[in-house]
């Protein structure tokens, strides 16, 4: 019986995908890589080239980019994966994981929507724009058990991918 790891989601088997490695024996975190280059843009100079008042398009414009990291994890019913920031990227590329910490529940893997597929969601406070590369390491997960409330009761499966559970 498998407990917990990682796999290659279908659309990325022939990309090359390298699945999570720890850095070092001590290291909490799997170190994650982008399964593709891609751009993350600056927000401030998503807001200057917005038009200032009108608050619906500089809100579409300046939303989180979403990195694709081709891969899925399974792991026990009562097990999370927490997804993290690499501590260089605010301090060195101005990268900030944009909900703080991502939460792939065991449920996730493998759903309908979109089989698991693990990606980072980033917003760039710098003034640049910044390139992440294919390959290129750009947060870690961390597996990690969790205890469930006398009181809970939860009648629902899940029925899609990335924010199914809203």
């Amino acid at each position: 019986m498998k407990k917990r790891g990682f796999e290659v989601v279908t659309d990325y088997i022939k990309e090359e995908v390298r699945l999570p490695q720890r850095a070092t024996h001590h290291s909490a975190g799997y170190d994650f890589e982008a399964a593709e280059e891609i751009v993350i843009p600056s927000i401030w100079k998503q807001l200057l080239t917005s038009k200032i008042n009108d608050n619906a398009t500089t809100e579409k414009k300046i939303k989180p980019v979403l990195v694709p990291t081709g891969v899925k994890a399974y792991m026990m019913e009562d097990e999370f994966l927490q997804l993290a920031n690499r501590s260089s990227n605010p301090l060195k590329r101005f990268l900030l994981v944009s909900n703080g910490v991502g939460i792939i529940d065991s449920d996730y893997y493998n759903n309908q929507e979109n089989e698991g597929h693990i990606m980072f969601q980033f917003t760039n406070f710098g003034v640049k724009d910044i390139v992440i590369k294919k390959g290129e390491r750009i947060g870690q997960g961390i597996f990690l058990s969790f205890l469930k409330a006398d009181q809970d009761q939860t009648n629902h499966d899940r029925t899609g991918g990335l924010g199914s559970s809203d």
